[in-house]
């Protein structure tokens, strides 16, 4: 059974710091492009970063690039983003996601809260 599982996520006040993780299971974590999404209230979602299967390549929205670092580590089938000098407009449900080709796997969510 696919299982994409996020943690991490919480309320912090802008200007810090959080680590979300994606925990998988169920299918091959290594041959998958990894991205993490989020959905803001009232807005669609939005790509945020994704990295290629072995890590050498990753991609950032514009909004957050020099602030969100995404890694994995594929030993342990995780997938990391770090979120550094958070602003309150980064407030969303952050979603991990798996694709290769015809594949494509989400987790539940986890909530960010950027607030003073």
């Amino acid at each position: 059974q696919v299982q994409l599982v996020e943690s991490g996520g919480g309320l912090v006040q802008p200007g810090g710091s959080l680590r979300l993780s994606c925990a998988a299971s169920g299918f091959h974590f290594g041959a998958y492009v990894m991205s993490w999404f989020r959905q803001a209230p009232g807005k669609e979602r939005e790509l945020v970063a994704t990295i290629t299967t072995g890590g050498g390549s990753t991609q950032y929205a514009d909004s957050v690039k020099g602030r969100f670092t995404i890694s994995r580590d594929n030993a342990k089938y995780t997938l990391y983003l770090q979120m550094n000098s958070l602003k309150p407009e980064d407030t969303a449900v952050y979603y991990c996601n798996a694709a290769a080709g015809q594949y494509a796997y989400w987790g539940q969510g986890t909530q960010v809260t950027v607030s003073s």
